[in-house]
């Protein structure tokens, strides 16, 4: 045997060992981002929660897409970690909220690659019942009247009370951010004392432990408010964010994967 034939060997015998000893190769494509997404789960499951604005200035076909290429990340991140989703609809209160889904995602498999081998038939098949369910939300009238964006924070509290100590709080909320329904009603651009300030006047719920992303910021059917205006949004749920204290905070115009 040459020395080339030899270090192929050798390289295809250590290949061989490791995936004998469990240690998979890193795969391309989707699979791969999969395996990322698996090996960067905290090991807690998870109590993903998605609620989702269908008041008048989110009626719009592009806002309606984003929001279900948001929640379609947030479902596969959950199923291949694993955990509980809750996806609502709301505009007015917080009491005419639509659930959308509500249950648990598993993968089944003897290894990790043949569980997530089956997360897009799982995503999928998740997405094609809330879809179903948002589109209705969307051509219903408005309930409630105006928008109660902090409301949805009890309802996260009480989602993850419900679930319990085995589980770690994601939450996203998918929306403006305009608030005009009780304390913390927003009409003009706030700076940063403004934002602190009118975020004392809501009342949230602790969410010790929890991540928080309020996503969609600014983003209305018409004409777009100013730069200033969306500052003060992102500002304002900073400020609402740190007051519940979660251990992960982000309020921005436009949701990213790869949390």
């Amino acid at each position: 045997m040459n020395a080339k034939k030899g270090l192929a060997a050798l390289a295809i015998a250590g290949l061989t060992a490791l995936t004998a000893c469990g240690i998979p190769t890193q795969a391309t494509g989707e699979l791969g981002q999969d395996q990322a997404t698996l090996a960067a789960c905290s090991g807690t499951r998870l109590a993903s929660m998605v609620s989702v604005d269908v008041s008048d200035t989110g009626r719009d076909q592009s806002i309606a897409d984003e929001h279900l290429k948001a929640v379609s990340a947030v479902v596969r991140r959950t199923a291949i970690c694993g955990g509980h989703l809750r996806v609502s609809a709301f505009s007015g209160t917080s009491a005419t909220t639509l659930e959308l889904y509500n249950g648990e995602l598993q993968l089944a498999g003897a290894t990790d690659i043949a569980r997530l081998r089956k997360v897009p038939a799982l995503v999928e098949a998740t997405m094609t019942k809330i879809g179903q369910e948002y589109q209705a939300a969307l051509t219903a009238p408005p309930q409630g009247g105006g928008t109660d964006v902090t409301g949805q924070y009890r309802l996260a509290a009480e989602y993850a009370a419900q679930l319990g100590n085995g589980y770690r709080l994601d939450f996203f909320l998918l929306t403006d951010g305009f608030q005009n329904v009780g304390a913390g009603a927003i009409d003009h651009a706030l700076d940063a004392d403004e934002a602190k300030a009118l975020a004392q006047h809501v009342s949230v719920p602790s969410l010790t432990g929890a991540s928080v992303t309020v996503a969609g910021l600014g983003r209305v059917a018409g004409d777009p408010p100013s730069s200033d205006m969306v500052e003060g949004l992102v500002r304002f749920y900073d400020a609402l964010c740190a007051r519940t204290g979660a251990a992960d905070c982000r309020s921005v115009t436009d949701f990213t994967v790869g949390r």
